[in-house]
């Protein structure tokens, strides 16, 4: 399990900027306030991210899903989606048994863990990884 800061940018025009860029209708995603949907001319707002699936609709109605495994969300007033994960894949491309291995390993590190850090440590990739079983 290694961390990788990736970004996303979503916009309701092309902005050039590297990593996921996608012109959008409508982005849902998970976060600590719950799970929420957000159109052009959304109110700015400051999102934490809990793992999960980040869906982006086009305005044509395809629909495009990312696995986060956490981060934040930025909604500016330009309507911009900045997206910023630890961790973020495309729905199609992770392996549910891989997944679900890796999850067993982590909750078994989550038990045998002694001092705080390593259960914290270990609770997280045991959030992550349910996570992810739970989409693939």
């Amino acid at each position: 399990y290694q961390r990788r800061v990736r970004e996303a940018v979503v916009s309701t025009q092309s902005t050039g900027s590297s990593g996921i860029n996608a012109e959008y209708g409508q982005v849902d995603i998970p976060s600590t306030t719950g799970h929420f949907g957000i159109l052009p001319n959304h109110v700015p707002t400051i999102a934490i991210l809990l793992p999960g699936v980040v869906s982006i609709t086009t305005e044509a109605g395809d629909i495009q899903k990312f696995f986060v495994s956490s981060g934040t969300a930025t909604i500016h007033a330009d309507s911009t989606v900045q997206i910023l994960a630890e961790e973020i894949c495309d729905v199609a491309d992770i392996d549910g048994n891989a997944a679900r291995a890796a999850l067993e390993a982590s909750k078994s590190k989550l038990a045998s863990a002694s001092s705080e850090a390593d259960k914290a440590a270990a609770q997280i990739e045991v959030d992550v990884y349910e996570g992810m079983v739970a989409v693939a």
